[in-house]
């Protein structure tokens, strides 16, 4: 089993600022602003040992096929075997991967993670025996053998969640061979990948001052945040134009991810690829359609601002590449990493002093990749692997953005570092339906902490109007997101061709579902689909929205009733997976089966609106 990697959100993911020179080569950057892989592997010598090593004891669990459930020791023993394999083949592909996001041209690391993608299938398809015939053996047996032997204590809810999707789960046979595909079902992430990070080349923009400026990834953001609207319009017209000179590849790229996506929801018997990819979380549909549905009847809210932000900016038509610039004139924020690591620390202290003790002394020791530099993977992301602390990726710009975006990513791995060490490694590894709620929760404290040390008007619109954008960003556009997703599966469901036309088409009328009230759809927007790679993880995005949702409810409670909602925090976060994501949500204190907590964040958007306004509208 690979651990999944918690992608970063998508307004850090486009956010940064560079210098407008050239990037820097990895070796010029200071060694304490790297993160440490050492600490996962010494050297690649190290890692080709354990390689090895995972494909042995991979072979003593496929010994065990055809018995697996023949006594409860016999049961025990098979699935202690497949903790050990998958905690190994996990720190093999985290560590890879990771080091090819370092550089994503070095050949090196591209070959040592097509290495890890192939050892991954491997030890797929030779422990793929493991669910089916647990899933053979009775629910009378398997219960019975839990009651046999203490040992299995740990694997009672792993069973139960077995014995929930016994229906979507196939023949030994079946599971073999279809475990055997997923290098293949790897590809169009892969190749978006490379064409993304590694082979794309935006066109040289001028900045303010009339300077060339070779627009990058961790560039974009900080030309559509100038105030001058030249600069905004010139790249964001450089960077979508570049994508639709590819949109034959990428709609290709794309419509592959989205066949896969089907493929494994018809095989598993789902109904279609949403409730495929909601079921793994005990997640229900209607979840999803109250999301979007609640985000549909509060447009008028973000119409209201939009049309603030016009009359703010003293525009006649608001564009699309006119949304990020900040609203209040003459505040240039420069947040220094080091400052941003220390302000982020203050804005923590509501989650108390070992909170804060883990957070600082990861911050120092190796947890982060900062700056930006050559072929290095943009946006940001958090990741772990069992046994070993967390890791961040960032792209650091100074901006007050990246500052939050720290924040974002030390809660994902604060996450991480609770749940693995609470947790025993099967259930480390917290869903994804989760994962949004620390990083955005820290986010909230984190504004809370700069609205109460500031009294200048000027920073707090600024600070309102930032936490505004991270609304519109998360739960607004992850929503629209969302929408597009599930507009795109059904529509290949159906029979669909996946085109570039259709699918430009189709983002284009979405977009104009939600903004077209207030702002000029420039019709460049139609080809933004093919530059979030979040759809290659379908179903994904949604979790942005229903995580800031909680974490909004939640970062209230801990702000308002403080150790006794902390505790009830920590006490998630050291959950794990431990149980679904509903419950455990439920226990720390929010209901995301109803829709109030949605419709809450969203009252809170208006009412930041009415309040920008009243500072500068």
């Amino acid at each position: 089993m690979i651990q999944f990697k918690v992608l970063g959100m998508t307004a850090a993911q486009e956010g940064g600022q560079g210098d407008g020179g050239a990037l820097p080569l990895r070796s010029e950057i200071d060694p304490k602003y790297k993160w440490r892989l050492e600490d996962i592997y010494p050297d690649d010598a190290r890692w080709a040992e354990d390689a090895k090593r995972v494909l042995e004891d991979v072979k003593q669990l496929a010994a065990l096929q055809g018995r697996l459930t023949e006594s409860a020791s016999t049961l025990l023993q098979g699935l202690r075997l497949q903790d050990e394999v998958n905690e190994r083949l996990s720190r093999l592909y985290v560590y890879a991967k990771m080091r090819r996001d370092e550089d994503n041209a070095n050949p090196t690391y591209q070959a040592l993670t097509d290495r890890a993608t192939s050892i991954a299938v491997q030890v797929d398809s030779a422990k793929a025996f493991v669910v089916p015939e647990i899933l053979a053996a009775s629910e009378e047996t398997l219960r019975g053998y839990l009651e046999q032997e203490p040992g299995l204590a740990m694997y009672r809810f792993y069973l139960e969640q077995l014995l929930r999707q016994k229906p979507h789960v196939l023949s030994a046979e079946q599971e073999q061979l279809l475990a055997g595909t997923g290098e293949m079902a790897s590809a169009p992430s892969h190749i978006f990948s490379m064409f993304n990070d590694a082979d794309i080349q935006f066109p040289v923009v001028e900045d303010e001052s009339g300077k060339p400026v070779q627009l990058t990834h961790g560039r974009y953001m900080q030309f559509l945040q100038s105030r001058d609207r030249r600069v905004r319009r010139e790249a964001f017209e450089g960077v979508l134009d570049t994508y639709g000179r590819s949109r034959n590849t990428l709609a290709a790229i794309y419509s592959s991810s989205v066949k896969k996506d089907l493929f494994y929801a018809q095989v598993r018997r789902y109904p279609g690829a949403l409730e495929a990819a909601l079921d793994e979380d005990d997640v229900p549909v209607s979840v999803y359609d109250n999301l979007i549905a609640a985000v549909r009847e509060s447009l008028p809210a973000l119409h209201k601002y939009l049309a603030l932000r016009r009359r703010v900016l003293g525009l006649d038509e608001l564009h699309m590449y006119d949304l990020y610039t900040p609203l209040v004139p003459n505040l240039d924020v420069k947040i220094p990493y080091d400052q941003a690591v220390e302000t982020v620390k203050a804005a923590l202290r509501p989650l108390g002093e070992e909170y804060q003790r883990v957070a600082s002394e990861g911050l120092a020791s190796g947890w982060v990749d900062v700056f930006e530099t050559r072929n290095k993977t943009s946006g940001a992301y958090s990741w772990a692997t069992y046994g070993v602390h967390p890791y961040i990726l960032l792209n650091h710009q100074d901006t007050l953005n990246d500052m939050f975006t720290l924040a974002h990513e030390l809660g994902h791995a604060m996450h991480y570092h609770y749940s693995m060490n609470a947790q025993p490694f099967v259930y480390a590894n917290y869903t994804i339906f989760v994962a949004e709620v620390a990083s955005t929760c820290n986010e909230a404290l984190l504004t809370h902490h700069l609205l109460e040390t500031t009294d200048d008007p000027k920073m707090r619109a600024y600070l309102i109007n930032h936490h505004l954008e991270t609304l519109r960003g998360t739960l607004f556009r992850q929503t629209m997101f969302a929408e597009f997703e599930k507009l795109v599966h059904r529509h290949a469901q159906d029979g669909g061709a996946l085109t570039p036309e259709w699918l430009c088409e189709t983002y284009y009328q979405l977009v104009s579902d939600y903004f077209a009230k207030e702002c000029v759809v420039d019709r460049a927007i139609e080809m933004e689909w093919a530059r979030i790679p979040h759809f290659y993880n379908a179903f994904y995005v949604y979790k942005y929205a229903t995580g800031i949702s909680a974490a909004t409810a939640l970062s209230q409670k801990i702000l308002r009733e403080g150790r006794p909602a902390v505790e009830a925090y920590l006490s998630f976060l050291r959950g794990g997976a431990s149980d679904y994501p509903i419950p455990l949500l439920r226990r720390a204190g929010v209901d995301m089966e109803s829709p109030e907590p949605v419709r809450e964040t969203l009252r809170l958007f208006s009412r930041l609106v009415d309040d920008l306004a009243d500072l500068i509208g």
